[in-house]
């Protein structure tokens, strides 16, 4: 028999740590739950039953030694499509070190953690903006790990680097639990307005209630697919943070549920691999069904 292509499945964001290795500053008592590794092992069976193929591996450490361990995971790890990792975007040697990780396989982005530093306008400051640049030059992808405040500081940036492909993570974590949708609701469409910014359908479950339903998540999804149209739009799980409130299994079918109302199936192919393969430069092949 003949076997028929199907499009790749992609998630373009989850994380794997070995805590033992220190540089997590973010985690706490207040995340018991992620305290132990997370590593391929872990996620393989979880990506088989939900259908997915492959996946974006985030940084979740500001230091370079944790980009270089996700390298490593990925160079051993085929279902890893590609590393987004973290630089020093306000540092003197910048240029150089983008040079380095650039030629490394599997590098396909980087990603400061915007949404913990003390200053709100980290990303405006001048030196960040050069910065800034230089990654559009390199053509490599731009992850805006963000709170809504930091939306217009966000915009400036945007505007000031016209070139830079970005794409927003977790929606920019609206205060989904408060059911508050403004001021966030316009400030992601004039992130929107920017042709070259993606916005990834992820982290919500984290940022509901405890007893989230999908009623809770649809109204923060149905602006997204809006402002950024199935072009635009990128599945991710944000696994193992998500665990904190649903299984995979859960947030990849709640996803797919809330965007299945909006779009066809051509265009949820595209929201779940094949946006992710374009925007990060990742292979997008076929699997056999």
């Amino acid at each position: 028999m003949t076997s028929v292509a199907r499009p790749v499945t992609i998630d373009s964001h989850q994380h794997f740590w070995r805590v033992s290795r220190g540089d997590y500053g973010w985690m706490g008592e207040h995340v018991k739950p992620l305290l132990r590794d997370f590593m391929p092992e872990d996620l393989a069976p979880l990506l088989r039953r939900a259908g997915i193929d492959r996946t974006i591996l985030v940084q979740a450490a500001e230091t370079e030694a944790e980009t270089d361990f996700l390298l490593e995971i990925a160079a051993a790890t085929p279902f890893v499509a590609g590393v987004v990792g973290w630089l020093d975007m306000d540092a003197d040697g910048f240029a150089e070190r983008l040079a380095h990780y650039r030629a490394q396989p599997k590098f396909v982005g980087l990603r400061p953690m915007l949404q913990g530093l003390d200053d709100d306008a980290f990303i405006l400051r001048p030196r960040v903006l050069d910065n800034l640049r230089r990654v559009a030059d390199s053509g490599l992808a731009f992850d805006v790990l963000t709170f809504p405040k930091h939306l217009p500081h966000v915009a400036e940036a945007l505007a000031a680097v016209p070139g830079l492909r970005a794409v927003v993570d977790h929606l920019s974590k609206p205060p989904i639990a408060a059911g508050d949708l403004d001021p966030w609701r316009d400030d992601i469409t004039r992130i929107a307005a920017f042709p070259n910014v993606s916005c990834k359908v992820s982290g919500m479950v984290t940022e509901a209630k405890a007893d989230w339903a999908m009623d809770d998540l649809a109204p923060y999804v149905d602006h997204v697919a809006a402002c950024f149209g199935a072009d635009r739009l990128l599945f991710g799980s944000d696994w193992p943070v998500a665990t904190l409130a649903a299984e995979y299994g859960e947030v990849a079918h709640a996803a797919r549920a809330l965007l299945g109302r909006r779009f066809g199936p051509e265009d949820m192919d595209k929201i779940f691999g094949g946006n992710a393969a374009r925007f990060y430069g990742v292979e997008s092949a076929s699997s056999p069904r």
